[in-house]
């Protein structure tokens, strides 16, 4: 029997207003890999929260499993102070999982420096890093790149541990998840799936769900016809009813007062606040070229862009590759150093960017969405109930606004404007998946450009049409396949880069020519001692790289010395990166084939 790490018994909390969950009990036990959904304010980040022990419930006990070892990511992290290398950890393995998480060229940056992405990766990286029987993770997938969470999806499928994640990803619930945990107006609903082609937690929690609403139906069709007869025999006459026994009048006065339960959002997510006409010429970049230091490298250069009316486009690379540069000079918001940019006498852009930079904390819905008119119209107020902004909610501070309720009301603010070209820079952070098909719903109607940065592969595949890629070198390029193809290349130029021994060298003709070498099962056994030799060689090199990068600084002017010291700490620093994929794929197999 696998054995019970985490075990909450009728927990409870609220936010001011509401209740959030009602003596709700849950059990995460080793092997459970579990993804909570719900809608945005639902109390999500509450309930892990909670069962992290960082908070305690209003009602109901929380137990964990003796000695077992948790590790959490929260919504808002803070780290120690001194560099990433050290906040991460300071190990090789640590190192190894900032690299895969796009921090590994910030080893040395002090961690105050750090944006609210980086830290967040830096804190998945120290996690990741870490031996744990028990995993708690909020929103792991924002701030990553596509390569990040492929690498993400395939470290948490291996992990034998428990594991709850609170995520709005859907591929990531798809390929991760073996239970889903649905938050639903104050009860917590578990799916499971059943039978040998039942699929995921997250096919087993969309059945669920469309089998609940779809008995809640009948329930309810059900009680308005018992509830019409017993009314019917209410109405019989006086005389006849002075003589009806008093339990049955009671219950039926009962049933027909009776009401289905309220829904959870009133009416479907409207985004049809239409669009301003968009003339034959959108925007146009020419030769767009950008630097943040006038010394440094070139996050873009020489681009050259052309969006026209129905263009939908999804820019991808890794993270710092320069995709919300490129979106802030399509907007306006950056001047590029080179080239021309080019708008449409009608082009009128939307922003949606991942900051919310716009929003003040301070002030209120109603507020944000009046603008400079001071009090909201009669319009106003329809389109906060439009957007699930209903009664108190209206009034609520934006700072007391769960993230997700956060976005949705940017979204407001940004499809208020009536734009005829959006700009969407993560538009799935957060965000609850109703809120999602909506939007990718709006999206398919909607007859104005737009141009998507996402980490997000299922929205990129129902959104976008052509795949632009940032490779890092400054340049952009459309490429085939869209992002499956782009992740494609990206899975194999590792390959191709690091061949076995007695492989070719990089760059030689007979690369992509290799045939897969088969697949070969190991014993847990064998696999520990592969490790831990693995290990070893990564020690032995990066000491060796630690003291070539110390006699770089001694060389002085004596060029051969540069020279020599240069090429062999080339030679290690590759060596070192073959030794980390090596090791990830190693532990990766010894966790799935377990003790």
């Amino acid at each position: 029997m696998p054995t019970v790490l985490i075990d909450a018994e009728a927990i409870s909390a609220s936010r001011p207003g509401r209740p959030l969950f009602t003596a709700a009990s849950f059990t995460l036990s080793e092997g459970d890999r579990i993804g909570v959904v719900g809608l945005n304010g639902c109390g999500k980040s509450t309930l892990l929260r909670i069962l992290a022990g960082e908070t305690e419930p209003e009602s109901g006990t929380v137990r964990r499993g003796r000695g077992a070892r948790v590790g959490v990511l929260s919504q808002s992290t803070v780290l120690p102070a001194g560099t990433v290398r050290a906040a991460a950890g300071g190990t090789w393995q640590s190192e190894a999982m900032l690299q895969r998480l796009g921090m590994g060229d910030m080893l040395d940056a002090r961690t105050d420096e750090l944006s609210g992405g980086q830290t967040k990766r830096v804190a998945l990286a120290a996690l990741l890093a870490g031996e744990w029987e028990a995993l708690i993770l909020d929103e792991p997938t924002n701030h990553l790149d596509l390569d990040a969470v492929r690498f993400l999806e395939e470290r948490l499928a291996a992990f034998t541990g428990g594991l709850l994640l609170v995520t709005h990803d859907r591929h990531v619930l798809d390929r991760v998840t073996n239970k889903v945990v649905e938050i639903d107006r104050g009860a917590l609903h578990v799916h499971v799936p059943s039978g040998p082609n039942a699929g995921s937690g997250y096919s087993a929690y969309l059945a669920a769900r469309i089998e609940r609403e779809e008995q809640a139906a009948v329930d309810e069709q059900v009680r308005r016809n018992a509830a019409r007869k017993e009314l019917a025999w209410l109405r019989r006459g006086a005389p006849a009813r002075s003589t009806k026994p008093k339990a049955r009048v009671d219950a039926a006065r009962e049933l027909t007062a009776r009401r289905p339960q309220q829904s959870a959002r009133q009416g479907e997510l409207d985004l049809s606040l239409g669009s301003r006409r968009l003339g034959s010429k959108g925007i146009e970049l020419d030769g767009v070229s950008w630097r943040w230091d006038p010394g440094g490298r070139d996050v873009l250069r020489g681009v050259t862009l052309s969006l026209e009316p129905g263009d939908r486009v999804g820019i991808v690379g890794a993270n710092g590759a320069g995709k919300s540069t490129l979106l802030e000079i399509i907007a306006g918001r950056l001047v590029p150093a080179q080239g021309t940019v080019e708008r449409g006498r009608t082009v009128r852009i939307g922003y949606y960017d991942q900051l919310g930079r716009d929003l003040d904390l301070a002030q209120s819905v109603r507020d944000a969405v009046a603008g400079d008119k001071g009090a909201p119209s009669v319009e106003d107020i329809g389109l906060m109930r439009r957007f699930w902004f209903d009664g108190d909610a209206q009034f609520a501070a934006i700072g007391t606004l769960s993230g997700g309720e956060r976005r949705r009301l940017q979204l407001l603010l940004t499809l208020i404007e009536q734009p005829n070209v959006l700009l969407l820079d993560e538009p799935t952070n957060d965000l609850d998946l109703d809120t999602l098909r909506a939007l990718e719903d709006y999206l398919d109607e909607w007859p104005g450009i737009v141009v998507v940065v996402s980490h997000d592969r299922t929205f990129l595949d129902r959104t976008v049409s052509d795949v632009i890629a940032l490779d890092g070198d400054g340049t952009a390029r459309e490429v085939r396949g869209g992002v499956a193809g782009w992740l494609a290349e990206r899975s194999a130029a590792p390959r191709a880069a690091a061949p076995g021994p007695g492989g070719p060298e990089p760059g030689s003709a007979q690369r992509g020519k290799q045939k897969s070498a088969p697949v070969t099962r190991q014993s847990p056994s064998t696999l520990r001692r592969l490790v831990s030799q693995t290990e070893k060689k990564m020690e032995t090199l990066a000491a060796r790289q630690e003291e070539l990068t110390a006699a770089l600084g001694s060389a002085g002017a004596d060029h051969g010395e540069l020279a020599r010291v240069t090429t062999e700490l080339a030679h290690v620093q590759h060596e070192l990166a073959r030794a980390e994929d090596e090791w990830l794929s190693l532990s990766a197999q010894l966790e799935a084939a377990g003790p």
